[in-house]
């Protein structure tokens, strides 16, 4: 069998994306390294207006579920390859739980770009391309429902990756 043709590449949109992501891998473990901690602030409010932007033709929502859809919808027409679904624990009664901060659910990130794109380069996860999508999560979130969010890696693995957001209540916690 024959290597990969540069023609091929641009014929196959996920290879095309993947060599694209590698180099974006490449691009933030250098600016990790330059600028250190700031990168990950940079990062997240780079995402949070991709997310803003991306999002605003979008229906705004109250509901988190359609939520959640609608930015899987905008992931979709966008071409990003960053999948995820709502997992509830069997100990749970409901998907998404109230608490004091906010509406909270978990999502599990099974064919994630960005942690294929990060183990293909020899990059750790958890740093700024993973905090670039957290903030497309709060800028999306921002925009269809109106509300702040957050979205906290409980854990990166190789095969996935299990994060808790929360939809902060109105003059909830920051």
């Amino acid at each position: 069998m024959s290597e990969t043709t540069p023609a091929t590449a641009l014929s196959d949109p996920r290879f095309a994306l993947q060599e694209t992501m590698v180099f974006l891998g490449a691009i933030a473990s250098g600016m990790e390294e330059a600028i250190g901690e700031s990168a990950n602030s940079i990062s997240y409010l780079a995402g949070k207006n991709l997310g803003k932007n991306l999002s605003s033709s979008i229906p705004k929502t109250k509901d988190l579920e359609q939520a959640l859809q609608a930015t899987r919808d905008v992931l979709v027409k966008n071409g990003f390859l960053w999948l995820f679904e709502t997992f509830k624990m069997h100990d749970q009664p409901t998907l998404v739980q109230q608490t004091d901060e906010g509406q909270e659910v978990s999502l599990v990130f099974r064919d994630c770009m960005i942690r294929q794109s990060l183990f293909r380069f020899g990059h750790c996860q958890k740093g700024s391309l993973c905090t670039m999508m957290n903030g497309f999560f709060a800028g999306a979130l921002q925009t269809i429902m109106g509300a702040d969010s957050a979205l906290e890696i409980i854990h990166a693995g190789e095969n996935a990756c299990m994060k808790k957001l929360t939809i902060r209540r109105a003059g909830g916690a920051a």
